[in-house]
């Protein structure tokens, strides 16, 4: 009689448990975001690279107002301080680095939400050759500004994303008409 009741007593738990379950999905916070942007460039990688590859100089970008480093391209220890011509500042760290497959990898160390409203961020830009023309893509993911349930609106996954887009697709028409132009 005792070995039923216990089992009762390990079915009945399951289903509590079982019928919690759902609700502990909707407790966790914020989740992962992942953008990516790309574009065609009309020159060799060779030459987009020069351009990209160094890790110290972000001036391509148009919201670059300066940009200051050290440790040149070792991953690790290359650290870049961006000015943005906003006023805002993003400090940056080279994580990983291949001039021989032309691609980069870095990550936020510090920014002020309100700046960009991202935490956690991390990124990549590859450049692919293509015959006499480059495929450079940009990927990142991070989580949204504010790392609880419910947040502000300028700090939700929708500003993030948008930021982080707006970032990308600015940074790579920029960078196609600068290498472009000079031809």
């Amino acid at each position: 009689m005792s070995f039923v009741v216990a089992r009762r007593g390990i079915v009945l738990a399951a289903l509590s448990l079982a019928a919690l379950a759902p609700s502990v999905g909707f407790a966790h916070g914020p989740s992962r975001q992942k953008v990516a942007d790309k574009i065609e460039i009309d020159a060799p990688a060779e030459k987009v690279w020069a351009v990209v590859g160094n890790f110290q100089d972000l001036n391509w970008h148009p919201a670059i107002a300066t940009t200051e480093g050290t440790g040149g391209n070792t991953p690790d220890q290359a650290k870049r301080h961006l000015t943005l011509k906003s006023g805002g500042t993003i400090d940056e760290i080279l994580t990983k680095y291949d001039a021989k497959e032309f691609s980069l990898g870095y990550r936020i160390e510090q920014v002020d939400v309100k700046v960009l409203p991202v935490n956690n961020y991390s990124s990549t830009i590859t450049v692919t050759p293509q015959g006499g023309k480059s495929l450079v893509e940009w990927k990142g993911a991070f989580y949204r500004g504010y790392p609880n349930n419910d947040p502000p609106p300028e700090l939700s996954d929708e500003a993030a994303i948008k930021a982080v887009t707006g970032i990308y697709r600015s940074g790579l028409e920029a960078l196609k008409a600068k290498v472009e132009g000079g031809k």
